[in-house]
């Protein structure tokens, strides 16, 4: 099998994993994409693809400079949990609630890149957010938070080499924020705050595999001038603290066709700090998160390859199970 249209094929498939280390890598996945579409005035798929492969082996992995990219993903996953409700005033528990929650929460999302240089790649993504609360029998739909990315990779990808991605991204509040909302009556879309985070992504072909590895460190913005009923109490600020993730797998071509890709991902969040009218403060203590991904690319077109993905949590705060679906949307006016 010629090298090149198996790394084709395995790039297409990782882009359906993690969200971390996805984000860093889209603008390498939307290229292999570009190389695998048939394009007018074609006279062989294979010869292209092999003419494409080799000119990348000069030029970097992100998106090409003045050429665009729009993808669409669809993403279920389901969470269930105990969420405790609990106010103490003047040494006394004055209310305490143990409510069950089980929520299917359902993600469509349209993620944009624009190559502003062969190795700079900006980006956007809107999503859309369905929720359902089957144990309080609530529901939401609305937009989630809206996020801008940048990628840059420093130095051009040269064969057999490790390659190197900087990132970094900015994730705005759009969404329905969980800390102005009636927690009894209604749902959350977005986070409540503004995010910035930095990281890198490494990546190297070992024909037929290719091993990736990603890192990243984010700071949430604290939330004053709050005006939300929790309990007995009213919350005034929230300060989310900083977060760190790290992931790594390996993607391998089954075929020309379907490729199959594996990995791993671990969260820090560190402590948020409630504070209340009163001056009383609660703090929801820092949370540790595994999730297991593992990916199906699969050739359906020349055209199009459609990746599925399934993800299974690993500790108790990670969602219990999810389910994924991206692939590319072309429209001629996106062409270069």
């Amino acid at each position: 099998m010629n090298r090149w249209l198996v790394r084709g094929c395995i790039l297409c498939s990782m882009a359906s994993l993690l969200p971390t280390w996805a984000a860093a890598q889209e603008g390498g996945v939307d290229r292999a994409r570009e190389a695998l579409a048939q394009q007018e005035g074609d006279e062989d798929a294979s010869q292209q693809l092999e003419e494409v492969f080799q000119a990348a082996e000069k030029n970097y992995s992100l998106q090409k400079k003045g050429s665009h990219s729009l993808n669409y993903s669809l993403d279920y996953s389901y969470t269930s949990d105990q969420r405790l409700d609990l106010a103490i005033t003047g040494g006394s528990v004055q209310n305490l609630d143990v409510v069950p929650s089980a929520t299917h929460s359902f993600t469509n999302a349209f993620a944009y890149d624009y190559g502003l240089l062969d190795n700079l790649t900006v980006g956007t993504r809107v999503p859309l957010v369905v929720k359902y609360d089957t144990q309080d029998e609530l529901n939401v739909y609305d937009l989630g938070d809206v996020s801008f990315t940048a990628r840059w990779q420093p130095l051009a990808y040269v064969p057999g080499k490790m390659s190197t991605t900087l990132f970094g991204s900015l994730s705005t509040k759009t969404g329905v924020s969980p800390y102005e909302i009636d927690i009894r009556r209604q749902l959350s879309t977005g986070s409540g705050y503004y995010t910035v985070s930095g990281g890198a992504s490494l990546s190297k072909v070992l024909d037929p595999v290719v091993i990736f590895g990603s890192t990243s460190v984010s700071y949430n913005f604290p939330e004053e001038d709050l005006n939300q009923v929790r309990g007995a109490r009213l919350l005034e600020k929230v300060e989310p603290g900083f977060g760190l993730s790290g992931s790594a797998g390996f993607a391998y071509s089954l075929s020309y066709d379907i490729s199959l890709s594996v990995s791993a991902q671990i969260s820090y969040s560190d402590e948020t700090v409630l504070t209340f009218s009163d001056g009383s403060e609660a703090v929801a203590q820092d949370q540790v998160t595994g999730f297991l991904s593992m990916s199906l690319g699969t050739r359906v077109s020349d055209t199009t390859i459609v990746n599925t993905s399934l993800g299974i949590g690993l500790t108790e705060d990670a969602p219990d199970f999810s389910l994924g679906l991206s692939l590319p949307i072309n429209f001629s006016g996106l062409k270069d």
